[in-house]
């Protein structure tokens, strides 16, 4: 499977389909036409160009009816649930954070927010989405054996770098790419110490990708 980091926590999955997760910054997925969209909660910075898009897409039951009002091909999902959709697993996992979707004039209910578990090629990535640290995490690493984690490490709107340490060793993926940071100003960090002390104290690796760069990801198992 190819990654590829599209900027903050926009991320897309080439394999046997094309999977775009949290599009947000459009000049950086402009040219992509993705099979699948998935979506991690009702945020401007994650939901931001789904309409835009059009495709089929993934999403938290609240915003999937929400996205079909507009003729979005919608499927929906909740926490804890699994679907397969043209041949991608999708497995819904919790999030500490809040989910408001903001586009919709004063905003409305986004239902609450989530991370995916995304199988598919015999790869599993695991997308955070937005949280904060929470132990539970250490059941997406014992149930589904993530080969990546997308981890957010910003702070300020989700956990930040101590805090994404103690949650990359909670999941123990082989590989840890940080995400939903240095954006916008408020959530700029240094990631050095965080990948010296995973990598130093861990036989886990830390990726840190610049918009726009690939990593292929193999089945860790």
């Amino acid at each position: 499977m190819k990654l590829t980091y599209c900027g903050h926590s926009c991320f897309l999955l080439e394999g046997s389909k094309r999977v775009l997760i949290d599009p947000y910054l459009l000049d950086s997925i402009k040219d992509i036409n993705p099979d699948i969209v998935a979506v991690t909660h009702g945020h401007e910075d994650h939901m931001g160009a789904v309409k835009a898009i059009g495709a089929k897409t993934v999403a938290m039951n609240e915003i999937a009816k929400y996205l079909a009002l507009d003729g979005i091909e919608v499927e929906p999902m909740n926490i804890g649930g699994t679907i397969l959709v043209d041949g991608v697993t999708f497995i819904m996992t919790p999030a500490l954070h809040s989910s408001w979707i903001q586009e919709a004039g004063i905003g409305i209910y986004g239902g609450v927010a989530a991370g995916y578990v995304i199988e598919m090629d015999g790869v599993s990535v695991y997308h955070a989405g937005d949280t904060g640290l929470f132990s539970d995490m250490k059941l997406v690493g014992e149930l589904y054996h993530p080969d990546v984690a997308l981890i957010p490490v910003g702070g300020r709107f989700t956990m930040g770098p101590r805090e994404a340490m103690i949650a990359a060793q909670f999941i123990g993926s082989p590989l840890v790419i940080p995400m939903h940071y240095n954006t916008f100003p408020a959530i700029e960090q240094d990631l050095a110490a965080f990948t010296q002390a995973i990598e130093r104290t861990t036989d886990m690796r830390v990726m840190v990708l610049l918009t726009g760069e690939s990593t292929d990801i193999s089945p860790s198992g």
